[in-house]
């Protein structure tokens, strides 16, 4: 263990926030936590530091074009001692209640007691998905509503770009015989390979670094809580993954751009269910036609 934390935080306009967040765990921050256009990410004090200062800066500024309201300028390291790095870190993490079903918790607090919902316990850190963010509380709300939907049939599901495996378990955990959930981030998968152990749903959820090319199958239920741009990009792919009559649920789409993503779907082989806004995210959920 370090002897020594250190604390970045500065603002951030909403749309850049998992932008930065990705390249901010890249460069070595077990948590990050983004927070109404703030961003809070921990390093580990090292010899490296000054060269961890400078490439976080050059960084903003080369997606300042994109983003201007980002300022370099205001960032605000702070130095934490040992002891006070788990409660630095761990007091902006509670267990959430999401939807009718889902509790979404950290690994060091109890859930709160409930006979109806189910219990999906995360670690925060080196990947993205710990239910706070609104296109996973979205996608875990209609994980719940598509199940709800299809019960009494026997449910297949895949999850594109799994992250921290926080849907796949929610898949498992609502009754689904089976999961295979993909991504092409190796620290994902290993993070996401502790959550599904931890929640014991190893026999049902299959992790892989698949691309979606080599998925031939279909499945009942289609999770991608990517990005609009990805989306679009996989469209083909994900339409032909989908089963006669199944779900497929996409996000991580900005809300200016969920027009364009919903075009590539319907009218077509899919129709709107149902769709979601949550702060600037949209989510879809889209039934395929027989």
């Amino acid at each position: 263990m370090p002897k020594s934390w250190l604390q970045l935080s500065f603002k951030a306009p909403a749309p850049a926030l998992d932008t930065i967040s990705n390249f901010l765990i890249e460069r070595g921050s077990p948590g990050v936590v983004l927070e109404r256009n703030e961003v809070r990410a921990f390093f580990a004090r090292s010899t490296k530091t000054s060269a961890l200062k400078r490439d976080i800066r050059r960084f903003l500024r080369g997606i300042r074009g994109i983003y201007p309201e980002i300022r370099e300028q205001a960032l605000r390291w702070t130095a934490l001692k040992n002891k006070d790095w788990n409660n630095s870190w761990r007091r902006f993490f509670s267990p959430q209640k999401i939807g009718r079903y889902f509790s979404v918790t950290p690994p060091w607090m109890d859930p709160p007691p409930s006979r109806r919902r189910k219990v999906i316990t995360i670690e925060p850190g080196m990947a993205f998905g710990t239910g706070t963010h609104p296109t996973t509380r979205c996608c875990l709300e209609f994980v719940e509503e598509a199940t709800a939907l299809l019960n009494g049939e026997e449910i297949t599901a895949l999850d594109v770009g799994t992250g921290s495996g926080i849907l796949a378990i929610a898949l498992a955990k609502m009754g689904v015989s089976k999961v295979l959930a993909i991504d092409n981030d190796p620290i994902s998968l290993k993070v996401a390979q502790v959550n599904v152990q931890r929640n014991r749903v190893g026999k049902i959820v299959t992790l892989s670094n698949f691309g979606m090319g080599r998925v031939k199958k279909p499945f009942t239920i289609v999770v991608a809580n990517l990005t609009a741009e990805t989306i679009v990009d996989l469209a083909d792919a994900l339409k032909g993954r989908v089963s006669p009559h199944g779900y497929l649920i996409v996000s991580g789409i900005l809300k200016p751009k969920a027009e364009e993503v919903l075009r590539h779907f319907c009218p077509g082989p899919f129709t709107m269910a149902r769709q979601a806004n949550q702060r600037e995210w949209t989510t879809l959920l889209l039934r395929k036609m027989g």
